[in-house]
């Protein structure tokens, strides 16, 4: 099965610079996307052959979610189901016999760090939550966490400690995520590579210069590690200020314990 996400940085923008082109280029089961910046009604995006789950931010224009998929859920939820996390739009759950599908919107700390407390109790529920489901069937998550995890992951890592998606306690989450029991699948093929990023600012040549961080992930429970294929990240995508991440998992009929 080949899953996509993608930080659109909103979805009325990229559908005007080649996002129908990439959706039917990439012919995903499962095509997840963050930041969609709209509300009910306000766009009319249909696929062929894939059903569509929204959840909207309270707040117009910010935050957002939605997942495209050819394949029906057995259930759909929005949220983790905590109140002063649901109202920006930020999580949706498909469950399927075989595993979860999560995508997430993690919360941007701010330039000046004024919401990274928010953030660690954000990072704390949302680990439970996934936890939570782990403990019935495999979890696979995606989407963009708002953290460079290491040094690899970021192009001028001295001259970022300490700045907003570059702390240590936004990375130290990320660790305390993964030695939860899940895998970050781009570094299970590629632990070592460095220069490739999933977002870049929208300063002049930052792009052209690949002066980026890699901000988007694709995880998933460590008992599926023997079932994952492949990862990618489409750097050459562009559209929005983030490019999109894949997985290709090869055997979702894994014994579930």
């Amino acid at each position: 099965m080949k899953f996509i996400s993608w930080n659109v940085n909103g979805l009325r923008a990229v559908s005007k610079k080649g996002f129908d082109a990439f959706f039917v280029e990439a012919a995903a089961d499962f095509f997840c996307v963050q930041e969609i910046k709209l509300q009910a009604g306000q766009i009319d995006v249909a696929h062929l052959g894939y059903d569509v789950y929204w959840n909207y931010a309270e707040k117009k224009g910010y935050s957002g979610t939605a997942i495209f998929t050819k394949h029906p859920p057995i259930s759909i939820k929005y949220g983790l189901g905590i109140e002063h996390h649901d109202k920006e739009g930020r999580v949706i759950t498909l469950e399927y016999g075989n595993f979860y599908l999560v995508t997430v919107y993690t919360p941007n700390t701010k330039r000046d760090l004024s919401r990274l407390d928010y953030r660690m109790q954000w990072e704390d529920d949302f680990r439970a939550y996934l936890e939570q489901l782990d403990m019935q069937k495999p979890v696979i998550f995606c989407g963009d966490f708002n953290v460079a995890h290491t040094e690899i992951d970021i192009k001028n890592a001295n001259s970022n400690k300490g700045n907003s998606g570059f702390t240590m306690e936004e990375r130290n989450k990320y660790t305390t995520l993964l030695a939860s029991g899940f895998t970050d699948t781009y570094r299970y093929f590629y632990p070592d590579e460095e220069n490739v990023f999933t977002w870049w600012s929208y300063m002049a040549n930052v792009r052209a210069r690949n002066i980026g961080w890699r901000l988007d992930y694709f995880c998933t429970s460590s008992r599926l590690d023997t079932a994952l294929e492949s990862a990618k990240i489409y750097a050459e995508v562009l559209g929005s200020d983030h490019c999109p991440v894949g997985l290709i998992v090869d055997n979702l009929e894994i014994e579930v314990k």
